[in-house]
């Protein structure tokens, strides 16, 4: 039982690191895409690039001690937990998002943005919206 309470633990401190820079990246987008200055574009590049390749592992983790606990918990209650169905599935959306994220850092860096700040500010909720289901369904378990 004590290993399994530290790969919750762990668990949620990898998500929250990961959803911290997740929440940071599109807001550096929205800056990039509203500046014409090309030093704080060259700026704006590097930074992109290095917050995206820091969280990246946080990700894996996260997921990795997610599939970790499911083994634990077995396959019973695996099938059992719709729930968690449905977090894996937007958690799933989150590493799309996650992985589109390279593409965007991608566009930026060789200079072929199209997109508007507002744009990249409604990206931004994204993975709020996910963040906001995930944590109802680990902690309510409503289904």
């Amino acid at each position: 039982m004590t290993s399994l309470l530290w790969l919750k633990a762990f668990h949620v401190i990898f998500m929250v690191a990961w959803f911290a820079g997740i929440f940071y990246l599109p807001r550096l987008f929205v800056n990039h895409a509203e500046t014409d200055n090309k030093d704080i574009s060259e700026h704006f590049k590097g930074m992109e690039r290095r917050l995206l390749y820091f969280v990246t592992p946080f990700a894996i983790f996260t997921i990795l001690l997610g599939l970790a606990m499911i083994y634990i918990y077995g396959y019973e209650w695996f099938v059992q937990s719709k729930w968690l169905h449905i977090k894996i599935t937007l958690v799933i959306f989150l590493v799309a998002y996650h992985l589109y994220c390279f593409k965007l850092v991608k566009v930026f860096r060789q200079d072929k943005n199209t997109r508007s700040g507002k744009f990249y500010r409604l990206f931004n909720e994204i993975p709020v919206l996910i963040l906001f289901a995930v944590i109802i369904l680990a902690y309510v378990k409503p289904f």
